[in-house]
């Protein structure tokens, strides 16, 4: 396995993580009933945190989307190298960073992480053009 496709695993295990925080306060905080219901209708009001880490939950797969098709590219076209191995790991170290930078409305340094892991997908996606 190259080393991009090690980041993606953890990638998805950060991905998991952050679900896995959302779920236990959206447990806490709206309770069984209403988290294993079928949340038809309108849900109860949330807290800011739960606000902010559905959201980061959502930005997360949107990250993936982009994030996971570029490791998948170097992988099948053999282009994995040392930038594109720091590059990948730097997405995943922005991803960890970004999610209690959302919960905690960390501003602007939530905009500056997002940037960061946006910019490595990036590098990454245009290292396999070169």
């Amino acid at each position: 396995m190259t080393p991009e496709l090690t980041t993606l695993v953890f990638a998805l295990l950060v991905q998991i993580g952050t679900l896995a925080a959302m779920s236990i306060v959206a447990n806490r905080e709206l309770g069984p009933k209403v988290t294993t219901g079928p949340r038809d209708g309108t849900l109860p009001a949330m807290s800011p945190l739960l606000g902010r880490l559905r959201r980061a939950v959502a930005n997360g797969f949107e990250g993936l989307v982009l994030f996971a098709p570029a490791v998948l590219i170097l992988a099948i076209s053999g282009q994995s190298g040392p930038l594109t191995t720091a590059t990948a790991w730097i997405y995943v170290a922005a991803r960890i960073l970004y999610v209690p930078a959302y919960a905690y409305g960390l501003v602007p340094w939530r905009s500056v992480i997002w940037m960061v892991s946006l910019l490595a997908t990036l590098t990454l996606l245009v290292s396999t053009l070169i």
